[in-house]
């Protein structure tokens, strides 16, 4: 009688079957990005105008060159006409001063959750740092 059981041959022919997956993945290349992966990196968003909750919102590329609002990000938001510091992160996600510890996939999705934040207030804007001169 032979010492291979059906139980140990099933076994065998398992762990080969994981090692084989383990090197198929190994070497797949990875998946394309989808046309919906709009918070990427690299990835601009698109311009906006709409009336959101009462609020004019507006958002598209900035013209000064990411020195006033933007934070570098090339990108303005507004609402009311006044406009709302944003920066993006990493992660392709954006922020403002008004919800800067929620991330937001779009400059549109954050436009609307700071109009949410804001519960009908007025958009203070970012006073310029006082100069130092003593």
């Amino acid at each position: 009688m032979s010492g291979i059981t059906r139980r140990r041959a099933l076994g065998a022919a398992a762990s080969a079957a994981a090692g084989l997956t383990a090197v198929v993945a190994a070497h797949s290349p990875a998946p394309a990005a989808t046309p919906h992966d709009h918070g990427k990196p690299g990835r601009e968003p698109g311009s906006f105008d709409e009336v959101y909750l009462g609020r004019r919102i507006q958002g598209g590329p900035s013209h000064d060159g990411g020195h006033h609002g933007d934070h570098g990000t090339g990108y303005s938001v507004r609402i009311d006409g006044d406009e709302l510091h944003v920066m993006r992160n990493a992660d392709g996600t954006w922020i403002s001063v008004v919800n800067h510890y929620e991330p937001q996939a779009t400059p549109r999705a954050l436009a609307r959750a700071a109009v949410v934040e804001l519960q009908g207030a007025a958009l203070v804007p970012l006073a310029a740092p006082a100069s130092s001169a003593a």
